[in-house]
């Protein structure tokens, strides 16, 4: 018996020092394992990169708290699973704790709901089958994230139009690493990309582009740039991507060059082009003729890989246009009307800038087609609904056809694409062409090295309406007259990180977790044959193991 216990205590003493030894090496080796199917507890490359830039501890509170549903449960479990994901990697340390704002008395409750508004993390009415009743409580989906210095908010709570409460829940967890990676990037970001925007063909009449300022400069830093003043290309290559907007005016053959050139050298175009110019002021009665716009960019863009047609879309999925429709006393009277020339589009591409991507406006959008570009790789990114048509030039354009209830049966063509993404190397528009006078030969490129372009067929897309009563430039996506918020600012914001770092944290939005819910019938079927398992079997094993013990004890000592 003493040799016995000797053997046993040194067997002890042996695994106690592999697990001394093991804690030790994993302290000055640390190391993770994710053997999960869809690589739950993984980062994106970017993300761990972004992490070891912290220079000092950062604090997220959880405002996501209370008593919850299974489901936003999950959510408030996954987040914070990835912070203790993020603390692993990160270089300084990352601490949680959870804050009820409606548990915080008198007027600092008011002043902290108003500071998460202010950062998007509005209320959200939660109804919830709970204790066998109907409850509803007030819950707020976000965290706020704090350094020594600044802090910001961070909405998690996002999903297209049309999804059911599972899968929006599902894709907000796919797309937490990028919402919290992307809220601790804007609080140790120290240096902004630039981004111009061209201003000398009438490109930002409308809003003088405050929604396109309003909507980046958070995140970058915009300019104006009116290309009549480049001398040379190297000019606007400090900007990392350029803006042109619903150019009225024709572009001249020098303001093409300095445009392709700075694509030739890896530099990042978008395209948001008017096609048809509508005056709407002559709308009424019998209404007006949309006319084509020349922009002189067509064959630039046919020689990227595009096509935008002079044409208008319509779509069952419309928004809406205020009408007077009569007078109060001498008050007239706005009613916004249904008007299928917005297109209200929800229908989204399997891509980064646009998934989770709620519904976006586009107002007189034009229709795309590719055409053959060698060694240019084209991605749809935006549809419209499966009840759409395309009305070729000459397009009516008359407010008396918002009293007719639309036809559904002309309304036959279904997801035309309204945004094309284009990524590859392309060929120079001036390849085998004269160039334009004042062109320096020797630093002209014909092939040219990776470069984005995104077009658009349509610039109001990422133009501001004006508020009504203060007859300033609302938001992006704020739809004045109806109250309706859109998509178009996220869209906007997604589009530029994209093309400046698509390797980038933008990049973490493509992982994807695969939904596994229970089989209802199973579980109705053979639920009471679980229960007992779950319940007898742990005690029949330890019965057994207890029968096996003593058997073999009588057999040894009997």
């Amino acid at each position: 018996m003493r040799k016995t216990n000797k053997s046993i205590f040194k067997s002890i003493g042996f695994l106690a020092a592999l697990l001394v030894l093991f804690f030790v090496l994993e302290s000055l080796f640390p190391f993770r394992i994710d053997l999960t199917e869809d690589r739950k507890y993984s980062l994106h490359p970017a993300t761990k990169e972004t992490l070891q830039e912290l220079d000092e501890p950062l604090e997220v509170e959880i405002v996501l708290t209370g008593k919850l549903p299974g489901g936003m449960r999950r959510l408030q479990l996954a987040i914070e699973e990835t912070i203790r994901t993020f603390n692993a990697y990160s270089s300084q340390r990352i601490t949680y704790h959870y804050q009820d704002p409606l548990e915080v008395e008198g007027e600092e409750q008011r002043e902290f709901i108003y500071a998460l508004s202010e950062y998007g993390i509005s209320p959200t009415n939660l109804h919830a089958t709970m204790d066998g009743g109907q409850s509803s409580r007030l819950i707020f989906p976000g965290v706020v994230i704090r350094d020594s210095e600044f802090e910001t908010g961070v909405l998690l709570l996002r999903g297209e139009r049309g999804m059911g409460p599972e899968e929006i829940l599902n894709l907000s967890i796919e797309n937490l690493e990028y919402e919290l990676i992307n809220g601790i990037k804007k609080l140790i970001t120290k240096q902004q990309f630039a981004v111009g925007m061209v201003m000398d063909h009438g490109e930002l009449d409308d809003d003088d582009g405050f929604g396109i300022v309003e909507a980046l400069v958070e995140d970058f830093e915009v300019y104006k740039v009116p290309l009549a003043d480049a001398t040379t290309v190297e000019d606007i290559l400090g900007f990392e991507a350029m803006i042109v907007s619903g150019p009225k005016q024709a572009y001249s053959e020098r303001s093409k060059y300095l445009l392709d050139q700075y694509l030739m050298r890896g530099g990042n175009l978008i395209f948001l082009m008017d096609q048809m110019q509508v005056d709407l002021t002559e709308a009424g009665g019998e209404g007006t003729t949309a006319m084509p716009m020349e922009s002189n960019l067509d064959d630039l863009l046919f020689r990227y890989g595009v096509r935008v047609n002079r044409d208008l879309i319509q779509d069952l999925s419309f928004g809406y246009h205020p009408v007077m429709t009569g007078q109060f006393g001498d008050q007239p009277q706005i009613t916004p009307l249904p008007w299928p020339f917005y297109v209200v589009a929800g229908r989204m591409g399997n891509h980064p800038i646009t998934k989770g991507l709620d519904q976006v406006q586009f107002q007189f959008v034009s229709s795309i087609d590719t055409v053959k570009a060698d060694g240019v790789r084209k991605t749809p990114l935006v549809f419209s609904s499966e009840y759409s048509r395309v009305l070729p030039f000459p397009v009516r354009v008359a407010f008396e056809e918002m009293a007719q209830e639309p036809d559904v049966e002309r309304f036959n063509q279904q997801h035309l694409a309204l945004t094309y993404l284009l990524e590859g190397n392309f060929t120079s528009f001036y390849k085998n062409r004269f160039l334009p006078e004042g062109a320096e030969k020797d630093k002209f490129i014909e092939e040219g090295s990776e470069g984005k372009v995104i077009v658009v067929g349509d610039s109001h897309v990422f133009k501001s309406d004006f508020d009504l009563n203060s007859k300033e430039p609302a938001p992006l996506g704020i739809d004045p007259f109806t109250g309706n918020e859109y998509a178009n600012r996220q869209f906007l914001q997604n589009m530029v990180s994209y093309l400046i770092e698509p390797d980038g944290i933008i990049a973490t939005r493509t992982k994807q977790f695969q939904i596994r819910p229970l089989n209802k019938v199973k579980i109705k079927n053979q639920k009471t044959f679980w229960q007992v398992l779950n319940i007898g079997g742990p005690v029949l094993l330890v019965c057994l193991i207890g029968l096996v013990k003593v058997y073999l004890r009588k057999k040894q000592y009997g």
